[in-house]
Protein backbone atom coordinates (compact mmCIF):
# COMPACT_ATOMS: atom_id res chain seq x y z
CA UNK A 1 0.00 0.00 0.00
CA UNK A 2 1.34 3.56 -0.76
CA UNK A 3 0.61 5.73 2.11
CA UNK A 4 2.18 8.58 0.32
CA UNK A 5 -1.37 8.60 -1.72
CA UNK A 6 -3.00 12.09 -1.14
CA UNK A 7 -6.10 11.70 1.38
CA UNK A 8 -9.41 13.23 0.49
CA UNK A 9 -12.01 13.31 2.79
CA UNK A 10 -15.38 12.20 1.20
CA UNK A 11 -17.95 15.15 1.52
CA UNK A 12 -21.06 14.15 3.00
CA UNK A 13 -23.47 16.51 4.78
CA UNK A 14 -23.87 15.56 8.58
CA UNK A 15 -27.60 15.24 8.22
CA UNK A 16 -26.99 12.78 5.35
CA UNK A 17 -24.78 10.89 7.93
CA UNK A 18 -27.52 10.59 10.19
CA UNK A 19 -29.93 9.71 7.64
CA UNK A 20 -28.12 7.19 6.47
CA UNK A 21 -26.64 5.65 9.59
CA UNK A 22 -30.89 5.21 10.56
CA UNK A 23 -31.54 3.61 8.10
CA UNK A 24 -28.55 1.42 8.00
CA UNK A 25 -29.85 0.49 12.09
CA UNK A 26 -33.50 0.24 10.96
CA UNK A 27 -32.34 -2.59 7.95
CA UNK A 28 -30.21 -4.32 10.44
CA UNK A 29 -32.39 -4.19 13.54
CA UNK A 30 -35.19 -5.84 11.31
CA UNK A 31 -38.09 -6.57 13.06
CA UNK A 32 -39.37 -5.81 16.75
CA UNK A 33 -41.18 -5.11 20.03
CA UNK A 34 -41.10 -1.52 20.56
CA UNK A 35 -43.90 0.61 19.64
CA UNK A 36 -43.96 3.47 17.59
CA UNK A 37 -42.88 5.94 19.63
CA UNK A 38 -40.24 3.88 22.07
CA UNK A 39 -38.52 3.27 18.70
CA UNK A 40 -36.43 6.51 17.81
CA UNK A 41 -34.97 6.56 21.45
CA UNK A 42 -34.10 2.84 20.34
CA UNK A 43 -32.53 4.01 17.49
CA UNK A 44 -30.91 6.77 19.19
CA UNK A 45 -29.30 4.78 21.94
CA UNK A 46 -28.16 2.46 19.22
CA UNK A 47 -26.68 5.32 16.55
CA UNK A 48 -24.81 6.99 19.67
CA UNK A 49 -23.50 2.93 20.61
CA UNK A 50 -23.38 1.77 17.61
CA UNK A 51 -24.37 -1.36 20.09
CA UNK A 52 -27.16 -3.28 18.94
CA UNK A 53 -28.07 -5.59 21.86
CA UNK A 54 -27.99 -2.48 24.12
CA UNK A 55 -30.61 -0.90 22.18
CA UNK A 56 -32.60 -4.04 22.11
CA UNK A 57 -32.54 -4.59 26.04
CA UNK A 58 -34.17 -1.08 26.44
CA UNK A 59 -36.74 -1.34 28.48
CA UNK A 60 -39.68 1.07 28.73
CA UNK A 61 -41.83 2.07 31.31
CA UNK A 62 -45.78 2.20 29.33
CA UNK A 63 -45.86 6.04 30.21
CA UNK A 64 -42.41 6.50 30.03
CA UNK A 65 -42.23 8.52 26.23
CA UNK A 66 -45.50 10.89 27.34
CA UNK A 67 -44.27 11.73 30.41
CA UNK A 68 -41.14 12.76 29.50
CA UNK A 69 -42.54 14.86 26.73
CA UNK A 70 -45.13 16.62 29.71
CA UNK A 71 -42.11 17.20 31.51
CA UNK A 72 -39.92 19.02 28.74
CA UNK A 73 -42.95 20.95 27.78
CA UNK A 74 -43.80 22.13 30.95
CA UNK A 75 -40.01 23.43 31.62
CA UNK A 76 -39.78 20.92 34.38
CA UNK A 77 -35.28 20.38 35.44
CA UNK A 78 -33.29 17.46 34.09
CA UNK A 79 -31.21 16.46 36.96
CA UNK A 80 -27.62 14.59 35.53
CA UNK A 81 -25.98 12.31 37.75
CA UNK A 82 -22.56 13.93 36.11
CA UNK A 83 -21.52 16.59 33.76
CA UNK A 84 -21.08 14.21 31.14
CA UNK A 85 -24.21 13.81 30.78
CA UNK A 86 -25.29 17.70 30.91
CA UNK A 87 -22.70 18.36 28.13
CA UNK A 88 -24.00 15.88 25.69
CA UNK A 89 -27.40 17.16 26.12
CA UNK A 90 -29.76 19.79 24.18
CA UNK A 91 -30.06 22.54 25.93
CA UNK A 92 -31.71 24.70 23.39
CA UNK A 93 -34.77 22.31 22.94
CA UNK A 94 -35.22 21.75 26.98
CA UNK A 95 -34.73 26.06 27.44
CA UNK A 96 -37.21 26.44 24.60
CA UNK A 97 -39.95 25.05 27.24
CA UNK A 98 -37.87 26.83 30.17
CA UNK A 99 -36.29 23.91 31.39
CA UNK A 100 -32.22 23.50 32.62
CA UNK A 101 -30.06 20.89 33.33
CA UNK A 102 -29.11 20.66 37.08
CA UNK A 103 -25.75 18.79 38.05
CA UNK A 104 -25.40 18.50 42.10
CA UNK A 105 -22.27 16.32 42.22
CA UNK A 106 -19.70 18.70 42.95
CA UNK A 107 -21.51 21.41 44.31
CA UNK A 108 -19.50 22.54 47.56
CA UNK A 109 -22.60 21.71 49.97
CA UNK A 110 -23.25 17.49 48.74
CA UNK A 111 -18.88 17.22 48.98
CA UNK A 112 -19.15 18.50 52.84
CA UNK A 113 -22.24 16.28 53.61
CA UNK A 114 -21.08 13.14 51.66
CA UNK A 115 -17.76 13.35 52.99
CA UNK A 116 -19.29 13.89 57.17
CA UNK A 117 -21.50 11.10 56.16
CA UNK A 118 -18.66 8.75 54.71
CA UNK A 119 -20.61 7.74 51.43
CA UNK A 120 -20.74 8.79 48.34
CA UNK A 121 -21.22 12.19 46.40
CA UNK A 122 -23.69 10.80 43.88
CA UNK A 123 -25.63 9.58 46.95
CA UNK A 124 -25.70 13.29 48.52
CA UNK A 125 -26.57 14.93 45.01
CA UNK A 126 -29.74 13.01 44.84
CA UNK A 127 -30.84 13.93 48.44
CA UNK A 128 -30.20 17.71 47.08
CA UNK A 129 -32.12 17.02 43.63
CA UNK A 130 -35.45 15.83 45.00
CA UNK A 131 -35.44 19.39 46.68
CA UNK A 132 -35.51 21.31 43.64
CA UNK A 133 -36.67 19.24 40.94
CA UNK A 134 -40.20 17.82 41.96
CA UNK A 135 -41.45 16.23 38.68
CA UNK A 136 -38.81 16.49 36.76
CA UNK A 137 -36.44 13.91 34.09
CA UNK A 138 -33.60 11.99 36.30
CA UNK A 139 -30.96 10.92 34.02
CA UNK A 140 -28.47 8.83 35.66
CA UNK A 141 -25.66 7.00 32.99
CA UNK A 142 -22.80 7.00 35.45
CA UNK A 143 -23.61 6.17 38.81
CA UNK A 144 -25.73 3.36 39.96
CA UNK A 145 -25.20 4.45 43.74
CA UNK A 146 -27.59 7.71 42.23
CA UNK A 147 -30.35 5.30 40.82
CA UNK A 148 -30.33 2.99 44.01
CA UNK A 149 -30.78 6.20 46.41
CA UNK A 150 -33.23 7.84 43.65
CA UNK A 151 -35.13 4.18 43.86
CA UNK A 152 -35.20 4.50 47.85
CA UNK A 153 -36.09 7.61 47.59
CA UNK A 154 -39.14 6.86 45.26
CA UNK A 155 -40.42 4.24 47.59
CA UNK A 156 -40.31 6.16 50.47
CA UNK A 157 -42.13 8.73 48.98
CA UNK A 158 -39.64 11.91 48.87
CA UNK A 159 -39.17 11.71 45.07
CA UNK A 160 -41.70 12.14 42.61
CA UNK A 161 -40.30 11.98 38.94
CA UNK A 162 -41.80 12.63 36.38
CA UNK A 163 -39.43 10.63 34.19
CA UNK A 164 -36.21 8.35 35.49
CA UNK A 165 -33.90 7.52 32.54
CA UNK A 166 -31.46 5.07 34.32
CA UNK A 167 -28.71 3.76 32.34
CA UNK A 168 -25.35 3.50 34.60
CA UNK A 169 -22.61 1.43 33.45
CA UNK A 170 -20.42 -0.84 35.35
CA UNK A 171 -19.95 -4.11 36.95
CA UNK A 172 -20.78 -3.17 40.39
CA UNK A 173 -24.61 -2.65 41.06
CA UNK A 174 -24.86 -1.42 37.38
CA UNK A 175 -27.02 -4.30 36.61
CA UNK A 176 -29.15 -4.45 39.89
CA UNK A 177 -29.65 -1.01 40.62
CA UNK A 178 -31.83 -1.13 36.90
CA UNK A 179 -33.48 -4.35 37.42
CA UNK A 180 -34.81 -2.18 40.76
CA UNK A 181 -35.99 0.40 38.69
CA UNK A 182 -37.91 -1.49 36.44
CA UNK A 183 -40.26 -2.95 39.10
CA UNK A 184 -41.36 0.61 39.84
CA UNK A 185 -44.54 1.40 39.51
CA UNK A 186 -43.55 4.70 38.07
CA UNK A 187 -42.09 6.33 34.08
CA UNK A 188 -38.92 5.22 33.52
CA UNK A 189 -36.41 4.04 30.82
CA UNK A 190 -33.59 1.08 31.41
CA UNK A 191 -32.05 -1.61 29.98
CA UNK A 192 -31.19 -5.03 31.02
CA UNK A 193 -27.59 -5.90 32.14
CA UNK A 194 -24.18 -4.36 32.37
CA UNK A 195 -24.11 -1.71 29.33
CA UNK A 196 -25.06 1.78 29.52
CA UNK A 197 -23.40 5.08 30.27
CA UNK A 198 -23.18 8.74 29.56
CA UNK A 199 -23.61 8.75 26.39
CA UNK A 200 -26.42 6.39 25.54
CA UNK A 201 -28.40 8.10 28.58
CA UNK A 202 -28.11 11.59 26.77
CA UNK A 203 -29.02 10.26 23.69
CA UNK A 204 -32.10 8.51 25.05
CA UNK A 205 -32.92 11.89 26.45
CA UNK A 206 -32.52 14.06 23.28
CA UNK A 207 -34.21 11.78 21.71
CA UNK A 208 -37.01 11.99 23.99
CA UNK A 209 -36.62 16.42 23.64
CA UNK A 210 -36.98 15.56 20.22
CA UNK A 211 -40.13 14.25 20.29
CA UNK A 212 -41.60 16.82 22.73
CA UNK A 213 -40.22 19.61 20.19
CA UNK A 214 -42.28 17.91 17.44
CA UNK A 215 -46.02 19.72 17.02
Amino acid sequence: MDFRTEFKPITVQPEQIESKSFQMIDEEIGEHLFTEEQYPVVQRVIHASADFELGQSLVFHQDAIQAGIQAIRSGKKVVADVQMVQVGVNKTRLEKYGGEVKVYISDPDVMKVAKRLNTTRAIISMRKAIKEADGGIYAIGNAPTALLELIRLIKEGEAKPGLVIGLPVGFVSAAESKEELAKLDIPFITNIGRKGGSTVTVAALNAISILADQV
